[in-house]
């Protein structure tokens, strides 16, 4: 039904620009009105009028059309029903009503439900960026970060993604059967064509492609999938770390009444959200890759093997939009386990080792990396890292910075300030 809204929509907006260049009588502003409302207001009843005729026709457009006639039937604009559709071929109408669903789909539904995401991440990465934290590297304890900055490093990649999506122009064509006007030229040599269609085909937000076969060439849309999948899979790999933080009980979900975790284990409250999700990223992500694939193949000046896929946007959208409903659902029922972060970061004093040689490197100790992989196999505490670190053979002063100045907790580097960073990365592309 959306589709053949916006279908009206535009044969509507066709006859109406008809008559700004004498093709079609001038309108009244009551007849530009209703046709201009024709598409948004069409009824269920009505849009199963047209799937009714196109049981006879076995064609949309032409049923769209065909029903078109009948909804002006008795009204003021009778007397141009043969206009409808003029000059046209199905897919004139067909690429602008699709581009435009896609542009609408994106802009008011999910750009902003992505964008509520990267809100989420900027706000946990604001209010735990001094949050230390144990980082993993090929899932082994690494060298510490803050909380806060891991969130960052999500709310930024999200955002720079979701900024490049909105920058991608769809183009839109209204040029006939073959893509040379031939029929709008020969009934109308009168009517700048080109400068017609440019005009037309803008007026949705749309870039004039004039260089087409009978179908607008499909790579502007294909980058607009390439583009949504970028963004879920920066998605997918959230949900992927947030499972597994959840699973180490570095962060909790906060329960919620009456919710089931399992049906035979009551105490599970599993991470489902972040499940869901990932489940829907992987269908609607196979959607777009396969309608990219088929998309950019068509045979000769046409086929209608395309017509059959484009049936897919909505769907791919849909998954998607169902994917960042959830992330953001599993994102607002967490809060970080401080206690199980702190207990881990500091149950691993090894963790200093890179510290310790690279400072030993540049006071010119001898190979000072084989000296202190002697001791980081395994976790070791606090005592034995001082012992280790008292019997060094080194200058006092580096001895006691190594004591005082080298703690888990500290050992952060530039994470701090890199999270503020990330933010005003975020804010000012937000602003653009």
């Amino acid at each position: 039904m959306g589709l053949i809204k916006t279908r009206i929509e535009v044969e509507a907006k066709y006859l109406i620009a008809l008559s700004h260049v004498g093709l079609v009588r001038k309108l009244q502003p009551k007849e530009i009105v209703f046709l201009t409302d024709l598409g948004h207001n069409l009824t269920l009843r009505q849009a199963e009028r047209i799937k009714d005729i196109e049981e006879t026709t076995k064609h949309d457009v032409k049923a769209m059309e065909r029903a078109f006639r009948e909804f002006v039937a008795g009204t003021s604009l009778e007397d141009v029903t043969e206009m409808i559709h003029f000059g046209l071929t199905s897919e004139d109408v067909n690429n602008l009503s699709y581009r435009l669903m896609l542009t609408r789909g994106l802009y008011e539904v999910c750009i902003p439900a992505m964008d509520l995401i990267v809100d989420d991440l900027y706000e946990k990465a604001r209010k735990y960026k001094g949050t230390p934290m144990l980082a993993r590297t090929h899932g082994q304890p690494a060298i510490p970060t803050t909380l806060g900055k891991e969130f960052a490093n999500m709310a930024v990649r999200l955002n720079r993604q979701i900024r490049r999506l909105e920058k991608l122009e769809l183009t839109g064509k209204l040029n006939g059967a073959v893509g040379n006007f031939n029929a709008l030229s020969f009934a109308a040599p009168e009517v700048d064509w080109i400068k017609f269609s440019n005009k037309f085909v803008e007026s949705f937000g749309l870039k004039l492609n004039l260089v087409t076969t009978q179908i607008n060439p499909y790579e502007d849309m294909i980058e607009v999938f390439q583009g949504v999948q970028r963004v879920n899979n920066v998605l997918l790999d959230i949900n992927q770390d947030m499972w597994r933080y959840i699973s180490d009980y570095w962060i909790a979900q906060v329960p919620k009444p009456d919710e089931v975790g399992s049906s035979t284990m009551p105490q599970k409250v599993n991470p489902i959200n972040f499940e869901n999700s990932e489940g829907n990223i992987q269908i609607a992500n196979s959607l777009f890759e396969g309608m990219s694939r088929k998309l950019a193949v068509s045979r000769l000046q046409r086929d209608l093997s395309d017509s059959t896929t484009l049936r897919n946007v909505g769907s791919a959208l849909a998954y998607s939009l169902l994917a960042y409903i959830n992330t953001l659902e599993g994102l607002n029922r967490i809060n970080p386990n401080i206690a199980v972060i702190n207990s881990e970061l500091n149950d691993n004093w090894n963790i200093l080792t890179e510290g310790v040689q690279t400072l030993l490197r540049r006071a010119g100790v001898t190979d000072p990396y084989s000296m202190v992989a002697s001791l980081s196999k395994g976790k070791i505490k606090q005592t034995e890292w001082e012992d280790w670190i008292n019997k060094l053979e080194i200058d006092g002063d580096l001895k006691k910075k190594l004591l005082i100045g080298l703690k888990p907790g500290l050992y952060i580097g530039y994470a701090q300030t890199l999270t503020e960073l990330a933010l005003d990365e975020i804010a000012n592309l937000r602003r653009k």
